[in-house]
């Protein structure tokens, strides 16, 4: 039958009621009644319902619609529609003496044609109990809500929900968890009672930094504490607060509190040799007040970039920018103080008639050289970390986690929570693969002692500086360089070891490296944390009672499950508009996205208009060609 046939049979089908007969339990007769309605074209719901005697059904499109807005005229009120046409058709379940439930047919007129397809009717995409269950554990999971609905259509061809009730599922999931309480409060509770370490700070109610630390991220940050990389990263919450990554607001006093966090984070277990940034003098002057003893080096990869956006402009020949660059990064590897000046002085006498880009690196680079030089940084035990690139593969992992801008402080913590947790895991079974594992070019007597008891990374790097001692009879002067950064034998120390017959022994390994004796178990992870967040809300509370009368008529909050007390509600900061475009905007571009914007370098490599140089349009659509237009006679 073809589709016309079949909607002109539906159109003069008789909509029969279901058979009067009895049933063992009230939830056999609603799925038997809503079951044999469907295949008649038509929806039941529950009207009214008393659960151990009677239950009244009625048809989907029962009732009349009825506008409960206050609105005086019409102007103004949103449009809406109705499904409603007041149909009578109506059906009684009874539950008889004997515990059984039987139906009662009490009117069987529908005043509508039969339902062709029952899927815009909002009951007929009703989940079932299983599936909002599986919603819930891929809520948690944090998996998209699109996502969801493939995965649940997927396993049920004959589910008919649509994205939006998948969406109205997880809305009412995560109001269900937050339980009356604000995300704020969520937040907190949750921060007390999963193991965190945290803190904050407010202004008048509302909350203005916010630090805190997994329990995980403690464990592995006090297991390798001798480098971290730090950077911020944005477009993470709705409030458009920034978020400081340490793998790891723009005032050094925001950054001092931030540091003295993660400083007390760290306990008295270690503190870190060096610490690796960008050019951000706010946070290089708070390292220096909270890391006093700790060398901060600036990243490589950003001060070459930033020359490419700043000095490139003033090259018209390619070939004489190429030597420009080059001499540049010849002078950041200057191996001592002594090559380092000679290589600057010849830098100037080359490129003497380039004077605005040797005054900009004069006085924007030059005054940190002891952060990026070689001659300098190779004096301190960095690992090999000399940019920030792994702060920023970590920002882009936690914005895929994050998806959207437009979040909550609750929501964001529980993505971050989630993407710790996995990076977590794979990083203990890395390691558990790197204690059983050998590599087959690996395995020479000269490493014995050192197979399964050091990081497969440290042992590459090991090899290369052994095929460099037993291959290459004339080696140069030891600078002491490979040793001092990455705590591990140089290539003259192995010469040394092989001339004698002996081999590499784990105490000639930074600890860094070592594998066999790192675990992540229990080391003094932060357990106080109820005497710590009643300790926060005491200086809350002594902040709060120097509000203006008028503010301090804020509605309290009972956090009596916390700590047993009465205490002032905290409140969420000010939400922020995106700059550019108004919200309301038909023509704005996405600003909900958590796609970083582009470094002023990757503006100025950006493609430019042919007719104008500008950025951000072509030939085509320039604005210079309406202005043309315009003074065309």
């Amino acid at each position: 039958m073809d589709i016309q046939s079949q909607e002109e049979s539906l159109e003069h089908k008789e909509m029969l009621p279901p058979p009067i007969t009895h049933f063992q339990s009230r939830e056999e007769l609603i799925e038997h009644v809503s079951s044999f309605a469907r295949s008649q074209g038509y929806i039941i719901t529950i009207r009214r319902s008393k659960e151990e005697k009677k239950l009244v059904l009625k048809c989907d499109r029962g009732g009349v619609y009825q506008d409960t807005r206050k609105a005086i005229t019409n102007q103004g009120k949103k449009k809406t529609c109705s499904r409603l046409t007041n149909c009578l058709f109506r059906i009684d379940g009874r539950r008889k003496s004997c515990g059984s439930w039987i139906l009662m047919i009490k009117n069987l007129n529908h005043n509508h044609k039969a339902l062709i397809d029952i899927s815009g009717h909002p009951s007929s995409r009703r989940l079932s109990k299983e599936e909002v269950l599986r919603i819930k554990e891929m809520t948690t999971a944090g998996i998209q809500p699109h996502q969801m609905l493939t995965s649940l259509r997927r396993s049920n061809l004959q589910i008919l929900a649509i994205s939006r009730d998948v969406y109205n599922c997880t809305a009412k999931i995560c109001k269900d968890i937050l339980a009356g309480r604000t995300p704020i409060q969520a937040l907190l509770d949750e921060l007390a009672d999963g193991g965190f370490y945290y803190s904050g700070e407010y202004d008048e109610g509302h909350l203005t930094h916010l630090f805190f630390a997994h329990p995980k991220s403690i464990a592995l940050s006090r297991s390798y504490s001798n480098v971290f990389v730090m950077d911020c990263t944005y477009k993470t919450n709705k409030y458009k607060m920034p978020l400081l990554d340490v793998v790891g607001k723009e005032k050094t006093e925001d950054y001092v509190w931030a540091l003295k966090m993660f400083h007390d984070m760290l306990d008295n277990v270690s503190k870190p040799i060096v610490i690796v940034t960008d050019r951000e003098l706010a946070l290089m002057r708070a390292i220096h007040v909270v890391f006093p003893r700790a060398m901060n080096l600036l990243c490589v990869w950003h001060i070459e970039k930033n020359i490419l956006s700043k000095c490139k402009r003033h090259f018209q020949d390619g070939d004489i920018w190429d030597r420009f660059y080059s001499s540049w990064s010849t002078l950041i590897e200057s191996p001592t103080e002594m090559a380092y000046h000679k290589a600057w002085q010849d830098f100037q006498d080359e490129f003497k008639d380039k004077v605005i880009a040797l005054n900009y690196i004069s006085s924007n680079w030059l005054p940190f050289k002891e952060c990026f030089i070689k001659a300098w940084t190779e004096k301190y035990l960095h690992f090999g970390n000399r940019a920030t690139s792994r702060v920023e593969g970590a920002h882009s992992m936690l914005k895929i986690y994050l998806q959207l801008s437009t979040g909550d402080f609750y929501l964001v913590k529980t993505k971050i929570c989630l993407a710790i947790e996995n990076q977590f895991e794979e990083i203990k079974t890395k390691l558990s693969a790197e204690k059983i594992k050998v590599p087959s070019d690996l395995r020479i007597s000269f490493f014995d002692e050192l197979i399964n008891h050091v990081s497969i990374f440290a042992l590459r790097e090991l090899f290369k500086q052994y095929k460099l001692a037993s291959s290459n009879p004339n080696l140069p002067t030891c600078k002491n360089h490979f040793t001092a950064t990455m705590g591990l034998p140089c290539t003259h120390k192995m010469r040394s070891l092989l001339d004698e017959g002996k081999v590499l022994h784990l105490g000639d390994i930074h600890s860094q490296w070592r594998i066999d004796d790192r675990t992540f178990s229990d080391i003094g992870v932060v357990k106080n944390n109820k005497e710590k967040m009643k300790m926060i809300l005491d200086d809350f509370q002594e902040e709060y009672t120097k509000w203006p009368s008028s503010q301090q008529e804020v509605a309290l909050n009972q956090l009596s499950h916390l700590i047993g007390t009465s205490l002032p509600m905290l409140r969420e900061p000010s939400i922020q508009n995106p700059r550019g475009r108004p919200p309301t905007s038909k023509n704005k571009n996405s600003m909900s996205s958590t796609t970083r914007e582009p470094s002023e370098f990757e503006i100025v490599g950006a493609r430019k208009c042919s007719t104008c140089n500008g950025i951000g349009h072509n030939r085509r659509t320039c604005p210079q060609n309406d202005m043309t237009r315009m003074r065309t006679p």
